[in-house]
């Protein structure tokens, strides 16, 4: 990240996008409104600064999923369901397992080898407990990556499974 003052973020990035494209930082969708010399810029009203952790430091930038485009692991909208804090990060046999705790409007829709996505990444789940969900990153994920430099007490932006969300309200008006 290089900059954030009054509203404005500006990031220095590799990913090309242009005034009105869709990008995800840290798994946030923004809207373009400045792209010039490998850096991009966006603002950022107070309802997305209420949803999600404040931006600081290095972030994921994630461009929109253009039509066509693979599918290389689940829906992500950019739509921060709640933020999470780490309650643990340990090496274990060449992965990083990451158990995070979340509140239950978020832990509602995890199953263990679902889906959720931590900073803008898409990832399985491993594990659960009543109160966290721990994922395993490979090395690679630990690589490209800010995931890679969570330790204890980190904040994280999560979404849950936008299909499960859709599920529950089909079963909900079904039951009424």
């Amino acid at each position: 990240m290089a900059s954030f003052e009054d509203g404005r973020l500006v990031v220095e990035t590799s990913v090309g996008a242009e005034i009105g494209d869709s990008v995800a930082l840290d798994g946030v969708c923004l809207t373009v409104v400045a792209a010039r010399n490998g850096m991009l810029e966006f603002d950022v009203v107070p309802e997305t600064l209420s949803r999600a952790k404040p931006f600081l430091g290095r972030v994921n930038v994630e461009p929109a999923l253009r039509a066509g485009d693979p599918l290389g692991g689940h829906y992500v909208q950019g739509h921060v369901d709640a933020v999470g804090r780490v309650r643990s990060v340990a090496a274990e046999g060449g992965e990083l397992r990451v158990t995070i705790e979340a509140p239950p409007e978020v832990l509602r829709y995890c199953v263990e080898k679902g889906s959720i996505t931590v900073d803008g990444v898409s990832l399985t789940i491993a594990g659960l407990a009543p109160d966290a969900f721990v994922v395993a990153l490979v090395p690679h994920t630990v690589e490209i990556t800010t995931l890679g430099e969570l330790e204890q007490g980190s904040q994280v932006n999560l979404e849950t499974d936008v299909l499960a969300k859709y599920v529950e309200r089909a079963f909900e008006a079904r039951q009424a």
